[in-house]
Formats: structure tokens, sequence, C-alpha cells
């Protein structure tokens, strides 16, 4: 809901398990801007009008912060929350912060942000829109209800399940220095510095036409961020280090959660059915994925509009929630290291064609690796011949990184990919 006043009177706690958070597509609508045959003078003229009301109404957090007349005590407070993420994120995890964040819109009304999507009916592919620099997005972005509702209505005659939500955030990775939205105070603090790491991160990393990665990736950040950032401030016996905590294992959890509601849709879609068949019988999938959910959750998995249950929706909640597990996994391949393991993300998905499958490939690597150096340490460091090592390598597929072994190519031995904690965490 918009905001009826700039500032929040009370620390009120948002509900956030079901994914709000919706980054570039603020960014999606200005690159229209430049290349008007993509998008309708319309949209370009309303999306370029609404990021200049917010830029325009930017004001320095560091001088609000001078005047203790004009805000109160939990608003000022989460105000120094923000400027103390931004500078943990730039400092301790090496993100391109920029200028962003330092500011805050006080608009009297901020915009919501209507975001749509679609997939096909028998299909757990989502439709993609064109935009000129960040390439082929899953979502679109109106700032009113009816364009949205416009858009859905015409996805929906055309034989696409869609799915319309609001978004809490928005990123328009590094071209702007981005604002703090007033509506983001309402949140605790965990769920603010999440949200302000994760849109710090899509101006540090984003990868053109990679909508869900861009995003799992960033929850990832945003989640593990803000657990390392109240531990290092706070302890890991705080309350807000165990609500962060609490919050990343839900996410977890959800993923796994979506990733058998994935593998059960596959299946049944990739079944030798009629189209008509696949419908009736995923309406009884998606009853059990609802009831299933609400177990999991307390919360609905539906349409923010319809309140229905589509291929759209469950690729709404996939976009964020796709192989957490794997990104854990390298984490903790990686000492535990958040900076460390989010630079080798990069590093491994930057050039990939695919690069959920190039970081599953990364982390499976380090993985035999790390088998090979407890084999050879229960061996008591001892070969078992020589070259046996380069050996065994060379049958799994690795050089001496553990990254993959290029035929033709040497195999060193080396050091492997643990680093050292940037924060102790639970």
């Amino acid at each position: 809901m918009p905001r009826t006043r700039p500032w929040p009177r009370t620390g009120s706690r948002a509900d956030v398990k079901t994914r709000v958070r919706s980054s570039g597509v603020r960014l999606a609508g200005l690159a229209c801007v430049a290349s008007l045959s993509a998008c309708s003078p319309l949209y370009v003229l309303r999306a370029g009008y609404e990021e200049a009301r917010i830029l325009w109404h930017r004001q320095p957090i560091r001088a609000l912060l001078q005047d203790d007349a004009l805000i109160d005590a939990p608003t000022r407070e989460k105000l120094r929350l923000v400027l103390r993420v931004r500078a943990f994120a730039e400092r301790e995890l090496g993100f391109r912060v920029g200028e962003s964040y330092t500011s805050i819109s006080r608009l009297p009304t901020p915009p919501t942000i209507f975001v749509v999507s679609a997939a096909p009916r028998t299909r757990l592919e989502p439709y993609t829109w064109w935009f000129p620099i960040v390439g082929r997005v899953a979502y679109k972005g109106f700032f009113s209800a009816e364009a949205a509702g416009a858009e859905a209505r015409r996805l929906q005659a055309a034989g696409f399940d869609t799915a319309t939500r609001t978004a809490a955030a928005f990123s328009t990775l590094g071209w702007f220095a981005d604002p703090l939205l007033p509506h983001l105070l309402d949140y605790d603090e965990p769920t603010l510095a999440n949200v302000v790491l994760h849109e710090l991160f899509h101006n540090t990393f984003y990868v053109a036409g990679e909508t869900a990665f861009n995003e799992s990736l960033a929850n990832f950040a945003g989640s593990r961020g803000a657990i390392a950032y109240f531990t290092r401030e706070h302890g890991a016996a705080h309350e807000h280090t165990r609500a962060a905590n609490a919050a990343w294992q839900a996410e977890l959890a959800a993923a796994a959660f979506f990733a058998r509601v994935r593998a059960r849709l596959d299946a049944l879609y990739a079944a030798t059915l009629s189209e008509a068949e696949k419908l009736e019988r995923r309406a009884a999938v998606f009853a059990r994925i609802r009831a299933e959910f609400e177990a999991l959750t307390g919360t609905a998995i539906a349409d923010s509009r319809t309140g229905a249950i589509n291929n759209a929706v469950v690729l709404q909640h996939l976009t964020y929630l796709t192989d957490l597990h794997v990104f854990e996994r390298a984490y903790r391949q990686n000492g535990r290291d958040l900076r460390r393991t989010l630079e080798a993300m990069q590093s491994t998905a930057a050039e990939a064609a695919q690069p959920f499958e190039a970081v599953r490939r990364h982390v499976e690597a380090a993985a035999r690796e790390s088998d090979l150096r407890q084999k050879r340490h229960r061996r008591g460091g001892d070969l078992i011949f020589p070259g046996h090592e380069e050996m065994v390598r060379a049958r799994h597929g690795l050089d001496a990184r553990g990254l993959g072994h290029v035929p033709g190519q040497s195999s060193q031995v080396g050091e492997g990919t643990v680093g050292v904690s940037v924060a102790a965490d639970q």
C-alpha cells in the first residue's frame, strides 16, 4: 500500500515472507528512454516522470540526522542503520555502492510499483520482455494498477498465466544514486538491512537477461550480508542477528519447497497428455501446493490481485529462491567468507551462457577437490605413487584450483578455495 505520510511513527514489522523485492524494474523502464522502439511512448513517459519525481525529492540522510525536530527517534536509528549498512557493504563486502542510499526520497505519497509476470499454462518457463541495457527480463513494472491490469489481461487473452504483485524496492544498477524510499523504514532492522544489501548488490553485479540468477544471488547476498553485519556489530546472540539467521533459514526452507514444486510441475508438463488433461491435473497439484505452502510458512501463495495460483505465481517465487542451497554450499566451502564467496560467484557467472549451471559446476568441482584433500590427509599427506593426485584430478576433470581441467594444459597442485570468514555467524 502507498504511504500517506513521509515518516513512520513506529518501527512496525512488515510481512516479508512472500518475495516482494523486484530490482531492475525501474531501470527496465528507464532503459526504454534510450530506445523508444522498445517500449510504448506512454510507458516511457510515465517511467521517466516517476523516476524524476523520486530523484527530485531526495534529501541527504546525514542532513536529516542533524535536525532533531524533523524526525523521531525510531526513524533516526533506522536512517543511521542504512548508512552503517552501506558502509559495511562497501568496506567489508566490496560492493560498488556509489552514492546510493545516502539520501531518502521525501515524497508525501511514494509511488507503488506493480510488477507483472507471466508464463505458458503448461510450461514452467517465464515470459520475458526485452529492454535495452538489461536484456530480457521476466517481469515488467508499472506505476499504476490500471496499466498493470491491462498488461495482465493482454497476456491472459494470449493464453498465458499471469501474476501481479507490488515491489518494495528497486535498483537502477548504479545508473542513478538510488534513494531510500520512506516506506522501507516500516521494516524491522534485519529486514531493512537485508533490502539495502540486496539492492546494493545489484549495483555491483548484474547479468543481462538472467532475472532469476540476479535475484536469487542478490537474495543470498542480502540475507547472508545482514547476518554478517549484525554479527559484526552486536554478536551472534543479539536479537537482530538471530532474526536475520531465522529469516535466512526460512528462505532456504522455501527454496527447497519450490524446488520440489518445480520438479512436480515439470514432470506433469512433460507427460504424454493433452493440454486439457494437463490443465485438469495441475489444478489438483496447485491445490496441494497451496495447502503445503501455508502449512510451511503460515502465509498464502497466490496472485495478489486474483487470489489464484498458477505457473506465473510459482515462477515469481523461484525468481528469488533458485539454487540458494548451492550458494550456501559455496559459502561454507569458502570458510564462511562472504566476500570471497560472492566474488567467486561473480567470476564464475559473469561470462557464462548459463550462470546457474556454471556455479553448480564450480561448487561440485570444489567439493571433489575437498574430497581429494581429505583422502590425502587421511594417508598422512603421502601420495600412493608419483603423479597419483594429477591422475585423480584428470579423472574428475579438475585443474589445480578444482575449477575444471582443460585438456592439453598441465595440472599443477595448488591451493584450494577456503577463505577467511568476514564475520562469524550461526
